[in-house]
């Protein structure tokens, strides 16, 4: 009889042992199974995203399960340290994935409006009819470029309609124009302009009018010229700030601060140009181009020589889009003034716009409009024309451009007293000229 007993408590703790194993071992195969169905949600078996080595040891593992079902605890813990380790780095390669992927759609957008722009520029064509060949007038623009000024580009975003905008640099020395400047940009409806503040007072006064307004960082070299140059000094600034706009991929109508408005200037501009810019003309000849003829006597029948001429665009009020001729430009205009220090800056703008190519010389490929000099008026063409002839005065222009007299200010709000509240006698006290 007690052998019998021994035999059954044999046999059961034989049962048992096996019972446990085999417990184990469902236990282990569930475990891999979730590990797999993490990793191969397909059903894709040792997927190529796997590491050849841990393809490897997940195989072995699997392949001892039947033969080697009691596997120490300790072996269990090892394969869970190592799924912990391939699950971690399975989530970098997931974020380095990620980012390759968006850099990849960068390049790929980029590369789309380079090949669009060699397109534009590369497509041969045979000519027309006679009379219906027309040459390439409005350059490609460049690629937007945030890097350059990523704070710059977030106040963009929300100034900028259509993708431009007006801009005008002020220090403190300006501080009632500027005041007169926005006051009527306001009244007109005008939302798309942005005050560069070359200084912290002029940054106040723009939060306290609630202008949008854009205060530099300190900048080494120019900032004494920011702060306290006059009107020429921060002229010649402008053509250096206004490059990062234009590397933005944004238009800008640049505008000086003695300038009234009393339309919307985009409800009227042509944009088929790099630059689009008012004249210093006061009638169409001299606004848009005329042969001159010179007299030289002592060369007897050739005497009479022919010359084209214009009056120069006014580099305080023009519009210019962001093209490589433009940020051509204000590379040249800016290195000429930063070396010729008592050049002029709207000569040297004009100079580089209109110089053709020569010896020694590369002229700027860059496409020019002249705008229509009653509509973007100047102060000569207001105060010696436009006021004393009865059907003139009743247009009423886009902007005044108080470009031709020093008393800028006191012009200024007679505009405003004429144009807008409709005083008639407003600008009848003062000269045509100025007094000196």
């Amino acid at each position: 009889m007690a052998g019998r007993r021994e035999g059954a408590l044999m046999r059961e703790n034989s049962q048992s042992v096996y019972k446990s194993r085999i417990i184990l071992a469902i236990a282990i195969g569930v475990f891999f199974g979730c590990v797999l169905t993490f990793f191969f949600p397909n059903g894709h078996f040792l997927s190529s995203s796997f590491s050849p080595s841990l393809n490897r040891r997940l195989s072995n593992a699997l392949s001892q399960v039947g033969s080697t079902s009691c596997e120490s605890s300790g072996r269990i813990n090892m394969l869970k340290t190592e799924y912990m380790v391939a699950f971690e780095k399975n989530k970098d390669l997931k974020v380095q994935v990620r980012e390759l992927t968006e850099k990849l759609r960068l390049v790929e957008q980029e590369k789309d409006q380079v090949q669009k722009q060699v397109q534009i520029l590369d497509v041969q064509k045979k000519a027309g009819a006679f009379g219906t060949v027309k040459g390439l007038r409005t350059n490609p623009t460049v690629v937007p470029d945030e890097s350059v000024n990523p704070r710059l580009a977030k106040i963009l975003e929300k100034v900028a309609v259509n993708g431009e905008l007006i801009v005008a640099l002020a220090n403190s020395n300006v501080k009632e124009m500027l005041e007169v400047w926005f006051s009527n940009i306001k009244r007109v409806g005008i939302p798309n302009y942005l005050v560069v503040a070359l200084d912290h007072e002029i940054a106040k006064l723009c939060k306290s009018k609630n202008v949008p307004f854009y205060e530099r960082d300190p900048d080494e070299g120019i900032d004494t010229v920011a702060r306290t140059g006059g009107n020429h000094a921060v002229s010649g600034l402008k053509f250096r700030v206004l490059r990062e706009f234009l590397q933005l991929g944004y238009s800008v109508l640049l505008s000086d601060v003695d300038i009234v408005y009393l339309q919307n200037p985009f409800d009227h501009l042509h944009r088929d140009s790099d630059v689009e810019s008012m004249t210093d003309g006061h009638d169409n000849r001299t606004a848009y181009g005329f042969d001159d003829v010179f007299d030289d006597p002592a060369m007897g029948w050739a005497r009479f020589a022919h010359t084209m001429r214009m009056w120069v665009f006014n580099s305080g009020f023009f519009y210019i889009r962001p093209t490589i001729p433009s940020i051509e430009l204000l590379d040249r205009v800016a290195g000429r003034l930063s070396r010729e220090v008592n050049s002029w800056d709207q000569a040297v703008f004009n100079e580089e716009l209109f110089f053709p190519s020569h010896n020694g010389y590369e002229g700027l490929h860059a496409s020019r409009r002249t705008m229509d000099f009653y509509m973007f008026m100047n102060s000569k063409v207001l105060f010696k024309t436009v006021r004393q002839d009865a059907r003139l005065s009743k247009l009423k222009p886009v902007i005044v451009h108080v470009n031709y007299h020093p008393d800028k200010l006191p012009r200024m709000r007679a505009v405003v007293e004429y144009y807008v509240n409709g005083n008639q006698d407003a600008l009848k006290p003062f000269p045509v000229g100025s007094d000196w």
